[in-house]
């Protein structure tokens, strides 16, 4: 909820409001003491739907306000924020694709307390339902909504959605029987609070794909054949590319590409990973904890990302790469909405998406949980095994990384893990940096050492040696492997920050500590050359060959 110091902010929102009451995107109530969440629920679908057709920033609802007089009056519903609060999630659980509010503010009107519901607008291409109906707004009424509208929000991105463009000799032959059931199960299972199984059971095929959202009165969509499609369909998709490929990297090597039907290749797939177990002793325990080097949900909801947000245009294979300590997802297509960081916590939900057609199709398969909180499970997934959380690598133009990691980096850490079970989420992310060696915001830093957490001066920030003391370990991954190599760029930015130039022998004795151990002086000269010609022409730094220093630009 919005603080009170915005109450001039909310007030002069609150009157705009009032002014443009016959807006179709915004509606007053004065709700009492109590509102039927399900009813709230409604207005949601209907003021996020007219908002993307009227393209307005957002929907409004409005509690503490006669809908006849324009009156405040106030309200006391929910006067608990954690219960006003937990309306965000009952929203999100009854939304398809999942939504919910993008603020909730309270103003202390000199009539009455108010609550303002600030609701997004649909995302392109994705009307949104509340418990398998779509609404709008009739008047002062809500109402189904319509095909038209229905078709309109859907035809807003087929133009721009590669993967919602239909094929003229495509048909229903074209799909793998085992994939369509599979794709009814998942279906089924995931709509069964909802649609009765002996509804689904009846309907036959093109029924079914409508319902899923990749069949359209012109045909089969792309996305159709990108989840269902047998093997041989694949020239339908021609000349672009649709595969993925699994790679085995170490003392054994190994390779396989996986092509259409993607609902099925996925589990194959993940057979191929060598997932397992690892051990981990709990302080103050005799007996070793068990757990499974990869959470399977968490690999398969990589993938999964990985084949929802690929650029088809590319005509680039998914890659899916195993080493002995981590796997690494590789997807053409740039990060399409925000910054990982968004969704690592919060649980953020995208606005606009590369394939939404693609995208609605696997949120009713159950390939997706639910949008935008795909990354925030797999971290917390990560955190509860003891295990670093996962990173992703945005650095290579077109293409995202995301690695998940099967094995402890700092001892530490995990143990510092194991102790305090109720850690902040968002220290354990901080810290999570801290042991990988990159780096975290002041604020962070404020609040890991406020709780002994971490030691030493930046760049030289470290998990506190007390953890370590205390649950009797000292790790020695960072002395082999050393430093990544931003913790090794960050030591040179902080140096000539302070000092304003350096030699090239001065960056060598500042940056050598903290590579590998294993590397010769040779090696180490090398990758501080490598390293500062990479930093140069990012523009980070320049040489000065006249005094023969480097200096920040």
């Amino acid at each position: 909820m919005r603080p009170s110091k915005n109450k001039d902010e909310n007030l002069s929102l609150l009157e705009k409001l009032i002014a443009n009451w016959e807006d179709e995107t915004v509606e007053f109530k004065e709700a009492g003491k109590d509102f039927d969440t399900d009813k709230i629920g409604r207005y949601v679908s209907a003021l996020s739907n007219e908002a993307n057709l009227e393209g307005s920033e957002a929907g409004w609802l409005v509690f503490g306000v006669n809908n006849s007089t324009r009156r405040v009056v106030g309200t006391e519903y929910r006067r608990e924020p954690e219960r006003l609060n937990g309306l965000k999630k009952q929203v999100s659980d009854g939304a398809e694709p999942s939504l919910t509010f993008r603020s909730i503010r309270v103003l202390d009107h000199p009539n009455g307390r108010v609550i303002i519901f600030e609701i997004p607008p649909a995302p392109q291409g994705m009307p949104i339902s509340w418990k398998g109906h779509f609404y709008s707004r009739a008047g002062e009424s809500l109402e189904p909504l319509t095909l038209e509208k229905q078709d309109a929000i859907r035809r807003e991105s087929s133009a721009l959605d590669w993967t919602g463009q239909t094929l003229e000799d495509a048909s229903v032959d074209d799909l793998s029987r085992d994939a369509l059931a599979v794709a009814r199960e998942a279906f089924a299972e995931r709509n069964s609070a909802r649609i009765p199984r002996e509804e689904i059971d009846s309907w036959d095929d093109d029924q079914f794909l409508t319902h899923v959202g990749l069949e359209t009165k012109r045909g089969l969509t792309r996305a159709a054949i990108l989840l269902l499609g047998k093997p041989e369909s694949a020239y339908l998709l021609s000349p672009l590319m649709a595969e993925l490929t699994w790679k085995l990297v170490g003392q054994d090597e190994a390779y396989e590409h996986f092509t259409i039907p993607f609902v099925l290749a996925t589990t194959e797939l993940y057979k191929h990973i060598r997932n397992v177990k690892i051990r981990l002793l709990p302080p103050g325990e005799l007996v070793q904890r068990e757990v499974e080097k990869y959470d399977q949900r968490s690999v398969l909801e990589a993938m999964h990302n990985c084949i929802a947000h690929q650029d088809y245009t590319k005509s680039s294979r998914i890659s899916v790469v195993e080493y002995p300590d981590r796997i690494e997802f590789t997807n053409a297509g740039s990060f399409y909405e925000g910054e990982p960081d968004d969704y690592a916590i919060s649980g953020h939900v995208p606005m606009r998406y590369r394939n939404p057609t693609l995208v609605q199709a696997m949120t009713q398969l159950n390939m997706i949980d639910h949008l935008g909180y795909g990354i925030e499970r797999m971290n917390r997934s990560q955190a509860e095994r003891y295990l670093p959380l996962p990173d992703y690598d945005l650095s290579e133009p077109g293409l995202v990384k995301l690695t998940i990691y099967g094995s402890v980096v700092d001892e530490s850490y995990t143990r510092m893990l194991m102790q305090d079970s109720e850690l902040p989420f968002e220290d354990v992310l901080a810290l999570d940096r801290v042991q990988k060696g990159t780096p975290i915001s002041d604020t962070a830093l404020r609040r890991l050492r406020r709780r002994g957490l971490v030691e030493g001066r930046r760049p030289h920030v470290r998990v506190a040696a007390s953890i370590a003391e205390i649950t009797g370990t000292r790790a020695s991954y960072v002395e082999s492997r050393g430093r990544s190599e931003e913790y090794c760029q960050a030591l040179v930015t902080d140096y000539l920050r302070k000092r304003g130039t350096a030699s090239r022998s001065e960056l060598n004795e500042i940056v050598f500590p903290s590579l590998s151990s294993e590397l010769t002086d040779a090696q180490r000269y090398d990758k501080v050359g490598n390293m500062l010609a990479k930093m140069r022409r990012s523009g980070t730094i320049i040489y000065d060959r006249k005094r023969s220093v480097w200096e920040l630009t």
